[in-house]
């Protein structure tokens, strides 16, 4: 197996940015993507967000794709909960996403700042490249 430290932000939103992600749904969804992380091969070393977008910071190996990664994570999320969280739901991601790399030396303040995401939202203070989920 070759070595690799390959460090991600990914960040993405609701369908038309809808505040679907409740408060009760937030702990079995962010689960649910930190599962299919794992199962893909990534090490998942935060999730947050708030009502309306999700943060994760992962080391995902090169051999996979960014795209398929961030595309497996949200179908299979949004699967989850349509179909065993809450069946009677309609819940979905938007199509766009954002990703950053970052190194090993940046680790604990992406983990920081995606764990502080209800309070900088609040605070207003997001960093604005770490927000940012489309190319407009």
């Amino acid at each position: 197996m070759p070595y690799w430290k390959l460090y991600y932000h990914f960040v993405w939103g609701t369908k038309n940015r809808l505040p679907l992600i409740e408060a009760t749904l937030e702990p079995e969804l962010y689960r649910v993507i930190a599962a299919k992380a794992q199962d893909m091969g990534g090490l998942v070393h935060a999730i947050g967000g708030i009502e309306d977008h999700v943060h994760v910071a992962v080391s995902i190996p090169p051999k996979l794709a960014l795209a398929k990664f961030i595309g497996d994570v949200k179908g299979n999320s949004s699967h989850y909960v349509n179909h065993v969280i809450k069946p009677e739901f309609e819940f979905y991601w938007q199509a766009e996403y954002g990703v950053l790399s970052f190194g090993e030396r940046n680790l604990a303040a992406v983990v920081r700042y995606i764990h502080n995401q209800k309070q900088h939202h609040a605070d207003g203070t997001l960093i604005a490249a770490m927000e940012r989920m489309d190319d407009v």
